[in-house]
């Protein structure tokens, strides 16, 4: 399919061609909620720790007498239902992360690009070069195209002057073409993309 080339001022900048199987085909929900889980769960740290009965550090003196007390037979003051006590089944340090094929992977990044160029939320870019490298006149730019948040993709690396002009933007994502993802794709309103990146995805997910 064609798609319309545009300028960061949104003018008009001539077409360019794109593959049907990476921007034209019926976005799955299903394979983006399931890839945006398993971003999450692969980052997340799981250092989350409580002490265990053996890890407590509390006297193993017997509370009281097995018989005769009127109370309860406890033991060791380590038990969960002590103040100061262990804490009975809680987290421990793991890895939360889990596999995903990575045909279902490459199905969910070409449902996320079908779906914001169905939307009319895709804008293809030549080049993020500027002539003002300016964070008020790249706002200004921005704001024109009446997004509530931007993900920019570069090429295999990123123009320095736009990084540098970006990087204070708020709801402004700036990544080079190796880093786009679907989580990153789906959480911004709108997407702008540079042709090298557009050509780097198409072969990436073939």
């Amino acid at each position: 399919m064609k798609l319309s080339m545009k300028t960061l001022a949104n003018a008009d900048a001539g077409e360019i061609e794109v593959s049907d199987d990476v921007f034209g085909i019926e976005p799955r929900g299903d394979i983006v909620a399931r890839v945006v889980r398993w971003q999450l769960a692969k980052r997340q740290a799981g250092t989350h720790k409580t002490q265990e009965r053996a890890e407590v550090s509390v006297t193993k003196t017997r509370i009281g007498r097995q018989k005769g007390a009127g109370r309860a037979r406890h033991g060791s003051a380590n038990a969960n239902l002590f103040r100061g006590g262990a804490v009975a089944h809680g987290p421990r340090v793991r890895s939360h992360a889990h596999n995903l094929q990575k045909k279902v992977r490459r199905l969910g990044m070409r449902s996320a690009l079908s779906a914001k160029q169905a939307e009319g939320k895709l804008m293809i870019v030549e080049s993020l070069a500027l002539e003002d490298m300016k964070t008020k006149s790249l706002k200004a730019q921005l704001d024109g195209l009446g997004a509530r948040s931007i993900l920019v993709v570069g090429g295999a690396e990123v123009d320095a002057g736009f990084a540098r002009a970006a990087r204070n933007l708020a709801g402004v994502d700036v990544l080079p073409q190796q880093g786009a993802n679907v989580f990153d794709i789906m959480r911004r309103d709108m997407l702008i993309m540079t042709r090298d990146a557009v050509e780097h995805l198409e072969a990436r997910l073939k």
